[in-house]
Protein backbone atom coordinates (compact mmCIF):
# COMPACT_ATOMS: atom_id res chain seq x y z
CA UNK A 1 0.00 0.00 0.00
CA UNK A 2 1.23 3.48 -0.85
CA UNK A 3 0.50 6.39 1.49
CA UNK A 4 0.59 9.99 0.29
CA UNK A 5 -0.09 13.10 2.33
CA UNK A 6 -2.17 15.55 0.29
CA UNK A 7 -2.62 18.92 2.04
CA UNK A 8 -6.13 20.30 1.56
CA UNK A 9 -6.70 23.82 0.30
CA UNK A 10 -9.95 23.90 2.29
CA UNK A 11 -7.97 25.27 5.22
CA UNK A 12 -6.08 27.85 3.14
CA UNK A 13 -6.43 31.61 3.33
CA UNK A 14 -8.46 32.13 0.15
CA UNK A 15 -7.17 35.64 -0.47
CA UNK A 16 -3.67 34.09 -0.72
CA UNK A 17 -4.66 30.78 -2.29
CA UNK A 18 -2.18 30.74 -5.16
CA UNK A 19 0.75 31.63 -2.91
CA UNK A 20 -0.25 29.03 -0.33
CA UNK A 21 -0.58 26.30 -2.96
CA UNK A 22 2.91 27.20 -4.18
CA UNK A 23 4.23 27.21 -0.61
CA UNK A 24 3.03 23.69 0.27
CA UNK A 25 4.22 22.33 -3.08
CA UNK A 26 7.65 23.95 -2.58
CA UNK A 27 7.75 22.38 0.90
CA UNK A 28 7.47 18.94 -0.70
CA UNK A 29 3.76 18.19 -1.10
CA UNK A 30 3.44 16.08 -4.24
CA UNK A 31 -0.37 16.23 -4.12
CA UNK A 32 -2.79 19.07 -3.41
CA UNK A 33 -6.21 17.91 -2.15
CA UNK A 34 -9.11 20.00 -3.44
CA UNK A 35 -12.50 19.52 -1.80
CA UNK A 36 -15.35 20.41 -4.16
CA UNK A 37 -18.73 20.69 -2.37
CA UNK A 38 -22.08 21.47 -3.97
CA UNK A 39 -24.48 22.24 -1.10
CA UNK A 40 -26.59 19.24 -2.15
CA UNK A 41 -24.61 16.03 -1.50
CA UNK A 42 -23.07 17.85 1.46
CA UNK A 43 -24.45 20.95 3.19
CA UNK A 44 -21.47 23.20 2.44
CA UNK A 45 -20.43 24.86 -0.80
CA UNK A 46 -16.73 25.27 -1.50
CA UNK A 47 -15.27 25.98 -4.93
CA UNK A 48 -15.27 24.47 -8.38
CA UNK A 49 -13.67 24.60 -11.77
CA UNK A 50 -12.82 28.34 -11.93
CA UNK A 51 -10.81 28.16 -8.69
CA UNK A 52 -9.03 24.97 -9.76
CA UNK A 53 -8.21 26.50 -13.13
CA UNK A 54 -6.87 29.67 -11.49
CA UNK A 55 -4.44 27.80 -9.20
CA UNK A 56 -3.33 25.19 -11.75
CA UNK A 57 -0.48 27.42 -13.03
CA UNK A 58 0.87 27.79 -9.46
CA UNK A 59 2.31 24.28 -9.26
CA UNK A 60 3.03 21.05 -11.10
CA UNK A 61 1.81 19.08 -8.04
CA UNK A 62 -0.90 16.49 -8.60
CA UNK A 63 -4.37 17.97 -8.14
CA UNK A 64 -6.37 15.43 -6.17
CA UNK A 65 -9.97 16.62 -6.66
CA UNK A 66 -12.43 15.21 -4.13
CA UNK A 67 -15.92 15.72 -5.52
CA UNK A 68 -18.50 15.86 -2.73
CA UNK A 69 -21.27 16.54 -5.23
CA UNK A 70 -24.49 14.86 -6.26
CA UNK A 71 -24.25 13.14 -9.66
CA UNK A 72 -20.54 13.90 -10.21
CA UNK A 73 -20.53 12.43 -13.71
CA UNK A 74 -21.91 15.74 -14.96
CA UNK A 75 -18.63 17.48 -14.13
CA UNK A 76 -15.87 15.01 -15.02
CA UNK A 77 -14.79 16.56 -18.32
CA UNK A 78 -14.93 20.09 -16.88
CA UNK A 79 -12.80 19.03 -13.89
CA UNK A 80 -10.19 17.58 -16.22
CA UNK A 81 -10.13 20.77 -18.28
CA UNK A 82 -9.75 22.82 -15.10
CA UNK A 83 -6.63 20.88 -14.13
CA UNK A 84 -7.61 17.77 -12.14
CA UNK A 85 -5.20 14.84 -12.22
CA UNK A 86 -7.10 12.52 -9.88
CA UNK A 87 -10.88 12.70 -9.54
CA UNK A 88 -12.44 11.03 -6.51
CA UNK A 89 -16.21 10.61 -6.37
CA UNK A 90 -18.41 9.35 -3.55
CA UNK A 91 -19.92 5.94 -4.15
CA UNK A 92 -23.05 7.24 -2.38
CA UNK A 93 -23.40 10.13 -4.88
CA UNK A 94 -23.29 7.98 -8.02
CA UNK A 95 -26.27 6.14 -9.40
CA UNK A 96 -23.84 4.19 -11.59
CA UNK A 97 -20.38 4.24 -10.00
CA UNK A 98 -18.89 2.03 -12.72
CA UNK A 99 -20.01 4.49 -15.41
CA UNK A 100 -18.52 7.47 -13.58
CA UNK A 101 -15.20 5.68 -12.98
CA UNK A 102 -15.06 4.91 -16.71
CA UNK A 103 -15.78 8.57 -17.52
CA UNK A 104 -12.86 9.61 -15.31
CA UNK A 105 -10.50 7.17 -17.03
CA UNK A 106 -11.72 8.21 -20.49
CA UNK A 107 -10.71 11.84 -19.91
CA UNK A 108 -7.23 10.72 -18.83
CA UNK A 109 -7.46 11.15 -15.06
CA UNK A 110 -6.83 8.66 -12.31
CA UNK A 111 -10.03 7.51 -10.61
CA UNK A 112 -10.79 7.37 -6.92
CA UNK A 113 -13.84 6.42 -4.91
CA UNK A 114 -14.69 7.82 -1.49
CA UNK A 115 -16.79 6.14 1.17
CA UNK A 116 -18.69 7.94 3.90
CA UNK A 117 -17.94 6.69 7.43
CA UNK A 118 -21.04 4.45 7.67
CA UNK A 119 -20.70 2.96 4.17
CA UNK A 120 -19.18 -0.54 4.23
CA UNK A 121 -16.02 -1.10 2.20
CA UNK A 122 -17.82 -3.94 0.43
CA UNK A 123 -19.64 -1.26 -1.58
CA UNK A 124 -16.47 -1.11 -3.71
CA UNK A 125 -15.91 -4.86 -4.18
CA UNK A 126 -17.02 -4.94 -7.83
CA UNK A 127 -15.12 -1.81 -8.85
CA UNK A 128 -11.97 -1.97 -6.72
CA UNK A 129 -9.74 -3.26 -9.53
CA UNK A 130 -10.66 -0.22 -11.65
CA UNK A 131 -9.72 2.34 -8.98
CA UNK A 132 -6.40 4.10 -8.53
CA UNK A 133 -7.31 5.32 -5.06
CA UNK A 134 -9.83 4.77 -2.28
CA UNK A 135 -10.63 7.55 0.18
CA UNK A 136 -12.13 6.30 3.42
CA UNK A 137 -13.73 9.29 5.09
CA UNK A 138 -12.89 9.58 8.78
CA UNK A 139 -15.46 12.35 9.27
CA UNK A 140 -18.85 12.94 7.70
CA UNK A 141 -18.22 14.88 4.49
CA UNK A 142 -19.05 18.54 4.15
CA UNK A 143 -17.26 20.45 6.90
CA UNK A 144 -13.62 20.94 7.84
CA UNK A 145 -12.37 20.64 11.41
CA UNK A 146 -14.60 17.77 12.53
CA UNK A 147 -13.78 15.22 15.20
CA UNK A 148 -12.26 11.95 13.94
CA UNK A 149 -14.73 9.00 13.93
CA UNK A 150 -12.80 6.12 15.56
CA UNK A 151 -14.56 3.17 13.87
CA UNK A 152 -13.37 4.41 10.46
CA UNK A 153 -9.81 3.37 11.30
CA UNK A 154 -10.87 -0.28 11.24
CA UNK A 155 -12.16 0.10 7.67
CA UNK A 156 -8.67 1.03 6.43
CA UNK A 157 -7.34 -2.43 7.26
CA UNK A 158 -4.36 -1.00 9.16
Amino acid sequence: MNYIVAPSILSADFKNLGAQVREVADAGAAYIHIDVMDGSFVPSISFGMPVIQSIRPCTAAVFDVHMMVQDPGRYIEAMKKAGADIITVHAEACTHLDRVVNQIKEVGCKAGAALNPATPVQALDCILDQLDMVLIMTVNPGFGGQKFIPYTWIKSGL
